[in-house]
């Protein structure tokens, strides 16, 4: 006996797309920011009752309202870019480094902890060079740990990494606890190691400063050997062994340099920002800077442009909710952020894959049966 049974196609089939121009990936990712500003409009006018353009306004002058406003949100950039920058090598060779804000601490408790004991008793610019060599030492161990681990006993980096993070936190608490005689944990403003001010600007020497670093950074990458090492190890780890590749070696190394560009972030923001020490002096940065790091694709000059649409939006948020106290908490700021960034970070999906949908007139298709 047959039966005539009838095989459906699938509404839509998902397939990779090969490599598209750079000019369509932006208009792409344009468009998604584009759907984002929508759908972020309609909300504001259903729960806010509020005009879109006037909060919009408010977004773009937390940022650039003011020469202070636009060069404080260039310094947050650059010091965001400065930790996706040290991620960069790492996730590129798939050593998942998850401990980024950790080794910002370590660096600024190295860089704290020089002008705290010998502040007072050496030069200024010694001080700064004994700060310079601390923090990046303090860095590199903290991150280097992991990487010996995850090299020779083949340990989780993740779990490790992140842990170090709340040991670096824990360590600056109990440094306070010990400076700060009035058990009051906060320490003030410290008076000796703040680097040169560039004609009156507080913020150009740090901007200039990281902005060299992603050009060295993309140099290091994409020209040099230990660039082209990473760059294997990521792709197969057994095809980097057959090539002669010491994995373990480029693991350690690749670790020391990401983690002394996170005490380098952490000199500073204690030398050149902030002038003091907290336990949230990285600010939640080292997680951020992942998904700068991540939307850049891994290339360090596209992610001077990441970090800048990351910085435009929180501080828009935060401004958002000053300008409108009334209407909106910060939260209300922080749901449009996110969805910005969810539209942004999908985005990709489609750069990477093209869906095709199954043709209205195309008959179906039949398949015999036998019982």
């Amino acid at each position: 006996m047959t039966n005539e049974k009838t095989v459906r196609e699938p509404l839509f089939h998902i397939s990779k797309r090969d490599t598209l121009p750079w000019w369509k990936c932006w208009l792409i990712r344009i468009a998604a920011v584009f759907a984002a500003l929508v759908l972020s409009s309609l909300l504001i006018i259903v729960l806010v009752k509020k005009n879109p353009v006037e909060l919009y306004a408010s977004i773009f002058n937390g940022n650039f309202g003011s020469g202070t406003k636009t060069w404080l949100t260039f310094q947050d950039t650059a010091i965001l870019l400065c930790i996706a920058l040290a991620v960069t090598p790492a996730f590129k060779m798939k050593f998942w480094n998850i401990g980024a804000e950790g080794q910002v601490l370590a660096g600024c408790l190295a860089s704290a902890a020089c002008v705290f004991y010998i502040g007072s008793s050496v030069p200024n610019w010694l001080l700064l060079v004994i700060m310079t060599v601390c923090a990046i030492l303090a860095g590199a161990i903290w991150a280097v740990i992991p990487a010996v681990f995850k090299a020779i006993f083949n340990t989780n980096e993740t779990l490790f990494t992140l842990m170090m993070n709340y040991i670096a936190t824990f360590l600056i608490a109990f440094f306070l606890n010990k400076w700060v005689k009035s058990g009051s944990g906060t320490l003030g403003i410290l008076e000796d190691g703040h680097f040169p001010v560039i004609g009156d600007n507080p913020s150009l020497l740090t901007v200039l400063i990281v902005l060299f670093f992603a050009a060295a950074m993309f140099v290091y990458l994409k020209f040099s050997k230990h660039g082209y090492e990473i760059a294997v190890v990521g792709e197969s780890v057994n095809t980097a062994k057959y090539a002669g590749i010491n994995v373990k070696k480029v693991i350690i190394r690749t670790l020391i340099l990401s983690g002394a560009l996170c005490g380098i972030t952490g000199l500073l923001l204690v030398g050149a920002i902030n002038h003091t020490l907290t336990t949230s002096l990285a600010g939640g940065r080292g997680f951020t800077a992942i998904m700068v790091s991540w939307l850049a694709k891994f290339n360090p000059l596209y992610m001077i442009l990441t970090a800048f649409i990351v910085v435009f939006f929180q501080k828009g948020a935060n401004q958002l909710a000053s300008d409108f106290p009334t209407l909106m908490t910060k939260d209300f700021g922080d749901i449009i952020v996110g969805i910005i960034f969810l539209f942004i970070i999908g985005c990709e999906f489609f750069i990477g894959y093209a869906i095709k949908f199954r043709k209205r007139e195309k008959k179906e298709k039949t398949a015999e049966v036998t019982e």
